[in-house]
This record gives structure tokens, sequence and C-alpha cells, in this order.
């Protein structure tokens, strides 16, 4: 934390002009506007997690300053189980928007977490002037199987919602998770979801109502779980609308970047995978003997593969109306940027090299180029 705070003194001033306390329902009801003026119309946002050591900090805000340049609707930083993380993460959200000058939207979860520690979380963000929260039920902590509700503390994100807007009513913007497929809790097996494609109607039709009373309890937004299925988001997306959530969806976007992350990814969330994608990403894996060269061959390949796959996800989901796309970085930056570049949403020469160019022409609350 001393380490963040030492970053954020030697950063540049921050114009005055700019005002990155907006909340971020405002831009996503505004009229399309994009800092690059793509076609589409689109705009994106990013999650980040706090590093575990200041050498991690340092290297994150490094990549925030590169990032800068692409110009995010906003970025989120995701909260650690039972709030281990909450003092990093408030930290970085200030260092995200006074710094760097995104717009942060702030996770919050229960997990573990009781009444007091939550209120202390959000009294913290109306002071640092941070206005967006993402209200969670979070994840068990680490060893831990399932998720357990403390005695004095919320049970589900529906709670943190009711609470938020009850203390300090339309302060914040809120936005909450959706589940195209379903809540992975609900999903006994994963083996037979994949078999089947589908949870029945009846859990379906639970998780799609529970969704709705979050966005009925005060929800301005929703961010989705990771999917690699367009189709499937948006028959959930239209479902959503049948049943009347008329607020934002934004889609949740992984690029597999890696094998073995993809495997871990796909499986803690239970996300569905088409069997003919499986066996074309089982195909690509090198056998057990094969040399380091090799392996290194495959492991590039497969990190092409993704940002191409994901490239084919975006446009589709762009054919279907979709008109701004959340990425979940990993903390990382080379990936995201190749699935823009793909969709010829950010120029083409955009790297390293010109990054910091894009990124100085900041100049309004949203982060968008100078018309020049």
């Amino acid at each position: 934390i001393l380490k963040l705070q030492f970053l954020y003194f030697i950063g540049v001033a921050i114009p005055s002009q700019t005002n990155m306390a907006t909340k971020i329902k405002e831009n996503l009801d505004a009229p399309r506007t994009t800092p690059f003026d793509n076609e589409q119309g689109v705009t994106w946002s990013f999650e980040f997690f706090p590093p575990k050591t200041d050498a991690g900090v340092t290297n994150l805000d490094a990549r925030l300053g590169r990032m800068r340049g692409l110009h995010p609707e906003f970025i989120d930083y995701t909260w650690g189980a039972g709030g281990s993380t909450s003092e990093l993460t408030m930290d970085l959200c200030k260092t995200a928007q006074d710094k760097h000058r995104y717009i942060a939207n702030m996770h919050l979860t229960c997990t573990n977490m009781p009444a007091g520690k939550v209120e202390e979380a959000l009294k913290a963000a109306k002071e640092n002037g941070i206005r967006n929260i993402i209200a969670l039920r979070g994840d068990p902590p680490a060893g831990q199987k399932e998720w357990v509700a403390t005695d004095t503390g919320f049970k589900c994100a529906l709670d943190l919602v009711k609470f938020i807007r009850a203390q300090y009513g339309d302060y914040f913007c809120i936005s909450v998770a959706g589940y195209p497929e379903c809540h992975p809790d609900r999903i006994e097996s994963y083996e037979e979801y994949l078999k089947a494609g589908k949870v029945s109607d009846e859990v379906y039709k639970a998780e799609m109502d529970y969704l709705k009373s979050k966005v009925d309890a005060g929800a301005d937004f929703i961010i989705s779980q990771m999917f690699y299925d367009a189709d499937l988001f948006l028959r959930w997306v239209k479902d959503c609308r049948e049943a009347g959530i008329t607020v934002p969806i934004l889609p949740g976007l992984l690029p597999m970047q890696a094998y073995a992350g993809f495997k871990k990814m796909t499986g803690f969330c239970k996300t569905y995978v088409k069997p003919e994608l499986a066996a074309q990403i089982e195909a690509m894996q090198p056998a057990e003997d094969a040399s380091d060269e090799e392996k290194k061959k495959a492991e590039e390949a497969f990190k092409k593969f993704g940002i191409e796959h994901m490239v084919g996800i975006c446009k589709d989901l762009i054919a279907g109306g979709v008109k701004h796309l959340h990425f979940y970085c990993l903390n990382l930056d080379h990936a995201t940027r190749e699935v823009l570049k793909g969709l010829n949403l950010i120029p083409q020469d955009y790297d390293e090299t010109t990054c910091e160019a894009y990124g100085a022409k900041v100049v309004d609350h949203r982060g968008y180029l100078k018309k020049e």
C-alpha cells in the first residue's frame, strides 16, 4: 500500500476538467461516442485484481499507464474474500481515478463480511470519490469449498444491493453479476452439464427471477460471467428482456491465453464449452514427451488461437446488438489489446511504443480523445 501511495504522489497532475467520479450508468445511457470513432459505436472496459506483492503493484501501475491509451469506459478491481484486499482494492481504485484518469468500479463482496465492514468500505469509497460499486456475494475464502454467511453479515448480493440503496440512496451506481448459463453453485455435475448444454428450466427460471430481484432492488447494470458461446449469451439477454430486465447487460469476456488457465477457469465457473471447440483445443496440446521448443510453439499457437477465437465471439456479439465489451484482463494487456485491434476498434499501430501518445490525448471525463 505504501508503494502504491508513492506511485500516486509521483504521478502527473490531473487536468481540472477531468471528473472521474462519474457514475458509469450515465455513460452507458449516453449516445454512443467512442475514442477512436469506430463505425460500430462499441465501447469497452477492463477488470483487474489486486496483486499480492509490492512488485506486482508496481508492474500493474505501469500496465495501467500503458492501457490508458485504450480509453476504456471504466475499469474495475476485485475484492478479496472477507475483505482480505479491502485497503489495497480501495487504494487501487483511488489511484486509477486520481493518477491514471480511469473511472473505477469497485467490487464489494459479502463473503465473511460483517455489516460493519461493509459500512466502512462504502464510507471510504464515498470519501475517496468512488461512485461505482459492483455488489457481489463473492467466492469462498481459499481452502473453503462452500460459501457460508457470517452470523451478522449478508447472505447474498441482493442483501448488499438493498443495503447500499437504503443507506446511500442513488449516490452509488450499482452493478451486479449475471450468469448466462446459471450460477455454478446450481450446477451439480459439470460433466453432465457439458453433455446437456443447459440446466433445467426450473433452475434457469429461478436464476432469472433472482437476477430481476437484484435489478428491482436498485442495480443499474449487469456484468455477465465469462462464456465461450456468443449465441448462448444473446439468448440469455433476450430472455432477460422478456423477463422485464431493462438495464444494460455487459458481456464478460476472457480471452484464452494458456491451456492450464483455460481449464482451471472453465472448471471453476462450470462454463459451457462446445464439443467441437473442446476437441480443437485438446488437439492443439503438445505430446507429453514433446521438446521444450515444441511446447513453447504450442503455447504461442494457443495464445494466437485464443485471441482469434475471442475476436470471433465479439464479432457475433456486436452483430447481435451488443455495444459494450467487458474484458477480464488477468492483469495483462496483450490479449485484450490484440482482440480490440482484431475488431478494428483501435488503431492497428497501437502498441507499447505508441500507447503513451494515445493516452496523453485524454481530455474529458470519459477519457476520450480530443477532436483534432
